[in-house]
């Protein structure tokens, strides 16, 4: 079983609640899993980049792979693909970019920028937003054409994605989508693409909502997926289970 989890924020208490969750399975969580937005403008997130950095005696080392808000710290700190934070002003205000600098260090963005940017397994790919960028924000209301586009690109099965921060199965029973390059010297040759049924996968998040925490439970063997809710803090409750199957 594996447990995938994006959108933590920074949220040291969140992420706590979570692996004491994981615990308390039945079956045995074998892979952890955080797609992206690890870090975020949160006074606690140099302290969850250490506790993910050395899990402790008989907890799993988790596979992370960068996120918007990684990419943000890159922009911050000069080594990212522009150097203007605009989408996060625009989006956050100036405040917040300031409160982001002020929770990681250069030490941890040099180790952000060794992550990955998804990892494909047993026909799955696990990503922030989708192949086009860490920016692309999949949901249920997101066009057929785009949903379809994107399992094409991800050549998976299943693509698990954080950047929406909802819990959804998006189910492609078939389609099929026509392709063809045009050039100033010849005419577009056309040809259709044809998809099997295949699934994109939001898998909640973790440290956005104060005292509420979701994730994804996911069986390679079945494709069964299951999302769970924790609650933490004073008013913490008993979690709340939903399961997927095809």
């Amino acid at each position: 079983m594996w447990a995938i989890l994006s959108g933590i924020d920074g949220n040291l208490a969140a992420y706590e609640a979570v692996l004491a969750d994981l615990k308390r399975q039945r079956v045995a969580v074998e892979e952890l899993y955080i797609l992206g937005d690890l870090v975020g403008p949160n006074p606690e997130t140099e302290r969850l980049v250490r506790r993910v950095r050395s899990p402790r005696q008989g907890e799993l080392h988790p596979q992370v792979c960068r996120g918007w808000w990684e990419e943000q710290c890159f922009i911050l700190h000069g080594i990212g693909s522009t150097t203007e934070p605009i989408e996060i002003v625009s989006q956050y205000g100036v405040n917040i970019v300031k409160l982001l600098w002020d929770s990681i260090s250069r030490q941890s963005v040099e180790w952000l920028r060794t992550l990955d940017f998804g990892f494909h397994d047993l026909g799955c790919l696990l990503i922030h937003g989708s192949t086009v960028g860490v920016d692309d924000k999949l949901t249920p209301e997101t066009p057929p054409p785009q949903m379809l586009d994107r399992l094409l690109r991800a050549d998976a099965n299943n693509l698990f994605c954080g950047r929406s921060g909802l819990a959804f199965v998006y189910q492609v029973q078939s389609g099929s989508v026509a392709v063809g390059v045009t050039t100033l010297d010849t005419q577009p040759s056309p040809a259709t693409l044809s998809v099997t049924p295949r699934r994109i996968i939001g898998v909640g998040n973790v440290g956005k909502e104060p005292g509420i925490a979701t994730y994804t439970l996911y069986h390679p063997n079945t494709e069964r997926v299951e999302f769970k809710t924790v609650r933490y803090g004073t008013s913490k409750g008993f979690p709340v289970r939903h399961a997927m199957r095809n």
